[in-house]
């Protein structure tokens, strides 16, 4: 096991176990097979920024999620120290489901979090996505999946 992969592994083994890891990777994959739209999980210990919306706004950016063909990417932001949440949708989706959406699947998440269920919380609002997804962004035969799936961590969480 590389350094890195250790570290995270140490790290993330108290907010979230390798087979949860895994599992919501899965979930990942299943909500994207049957649409274009790109789904993607960060967490990280402490959020940089005041408002988690602001900051999942960033992460969004560094990621590159904003360079989907058709604007359809979506970020789960998760700051597990300071117990903050945002989900950022691309201009694409947002156009489609509205604030609303978002904001119903945000009290979905703390819902879960609150109860210390981190797995099925995440894995609920990634398939609930994927499905607004699929309803408005469904698969073409051409599509490819334009992003990684795995989870992203802060790197400075790594140091």
């Amino acid at each position: 096991m590389h350094l890195k992969s250790f570290i995270q592994y140490l790290y993330m083994s108290k907010f979230l176990s390798k087979s949860q890891e895994e599992s919501i990777v899965e979930a990942i994959k299943e909500a994207e097979t049957e649409t274009s739209g790109e789904i993607r999980v960060h967490i990280e210990r402490k959020c940089k920024a005041e408002d988690p919306v602001g900051r999942a706004k960033e992460v969004f950016a560094e990621l590159e999620m904003h360079e989907t063909e058709l604007r359809n990417g979506v970020i789960v932001y998760v700051a597990s120290k300071d117990h903050k949440v945002a989900i950022w949708g691309d201009e694409g989706i947002h156009q489609k489901v509205g604030q609303e959406f978002w904001e119903e699947e945000v009290k979905l998440l703390v819902k879960y979090f609150q109860a210390e269920d981190h797995e099925t919380g995440l894995k609920e609002v990634v398939l609930q996505i994927g499905h607004k997804l699929k309803e408005n962004f469904p698969y073409q035969s051409d599509d490819i999946d334009e992003l990684s799936n795995e989870i992203s961590y802060n790197k400075e969480d790594d140091a």
